[in-house]
């Protein structure tokens, strides 16, 4: 369904699943409409979205913090592994200390904080999307790598700590580079009739072709390629597991070496888990034209909030799945008399 007009010859109402989607999802394009007044009516969204935001803030924001913490001050700690962590749990995070700005937006129904500000979150919003995805994908070239080392009996001398660092500088680099566009196109969108403020992706004349083409950049960029390299190496990594099994006298690998590849297996499958639906709901928005209804406004923040819950996930993995982290964890929160 095509945007409505109002009788007063306002702006058109955000009438369709596309406009909807464009406006919750937190990586909003400007589409000349406006939300309709009696959706800030549903008061158990409004009251129950905050609380949801802040409970991943406050989670999300110790946890990383305190994976950082214990990457940087524990020495036994400094492996390629977990330089990839430290990476992922610094974006998440960034991520989570801007979330207490979307809190405010949804409370305050318009953008109080500028222009500047408006691209800073727009950017950091979108680099949650493009950045986990990446550094789970280095990882799972650096698992792939790791097995086919120990399936032939290869030592591995450029796998160390510094190529570890250089490698995620670069991707903390090419993500920028993905998110730019995202950054020229974030401002502050003024609304003629009510003049309240909207922090949004203000796109040009065809607003809804540059949407469109938004939306199938961040599929493919932070979905598809990301998604399929892995899948493919996790299963050759399997596949030549299985052989050396079946076919070689070799040693299967250590039980360290297992640990952290189900490791970063169940951190890939819980940020696939949080992330699918966001993605499918892109497709949802390209190729249908459902009616806005209070079931799709709340299927839609459920879908935001899901892949908002990625960014407090982790720190719960690693310390259910890597005793040296749960060490570490234990002997942080030890207190020690003077």
């Amino acid at each position: 369904m095509e945007n409505v007009s109002v009788p007063d010859g306002s702006l058109p109402v955000c009438n369709s699943s596309e406009d909807f989607y464009s406006l919750t999802s937190g990586n909003r394009s400007d589409l000349n409409c406006t939300v309709p007044s009696e959706f800030y009516l549903y008061a158990d969204l409004y009251i129950l979205i905050p609380i949801i935001y802040s409970v991943i803030c406050a989670v999300g924001l110790t946890g990383n913090t305190a994976v950082i913490y214990v990457i940087l001050k524990a020495p036994r700690m400094k492996t390629v592994t977990n330089m990839f962590i430290l990476n992922l749990a610094i974006a998440d995070d960034l991520f989570t200390l801007v979330l207490p700005i979307n809190i405010a937006e949804h409370l305050l129904h318009h953008w109080p904080f500028g222009e500047v500000l408006c691209k800073v979150i727009l950017s950091i919003d979108h680099y949650n999307i493009f950045s986990s995805i990446s550094f789970l994908t280095v990882m799972s070239i650096d698992r792939y790598l790791v097995v086919l080392a120990t399936v032939r009996s290869k030592r591995m001398p450029y796998r160390t700590y510094r190529a570890a660092k250089i490698i995620s500088l670069c991707v903390w680099l090419l993500v920028i580079l993905v998110v730019m566009p995202f950054t020229v196109f974030a401002g502050v969108y003024v609304n003629p009739h009510d003049e309240r403020k909207s922090c949004v992706l203000s796109f040009p004349s065809p607003e809804r072709l540059w949407f469109k083409a938004s939306r199938i950049y961040t599929l493919i960029l932070g979905f598809a390629i990301p998604v399929s390299t892995i899948c493919i190496l996790y299963t050759m990594m399997l596949y030549k597991l299985r052989n050396m099994r079946l076919n070689s006298n070799a040693k299967a690998l250590d039980k360290a070496k297992k640990k952290v590849t189900i490791m970063v297996f169940i951190v890939l499958a819980v940020c696939l888990f949080c992330w699918t639906p966001f993605h499918l709901s892109t497709i949802v928005a390209l190729t249908t034209d459902l009616t806005t209804t209070p079931l799709l406004i709340g299927i839609s923040y459920f879908i935001t909030s899901l892949s908002y819950a990625n960014s407090c996930l982790n720190p719960f993995l690693y310390a259910f799945l890597d005793d040296s982290f749960r060490k570490a964890f234990k002997k942080m929160l030890e207190c020690k008399p003077a």
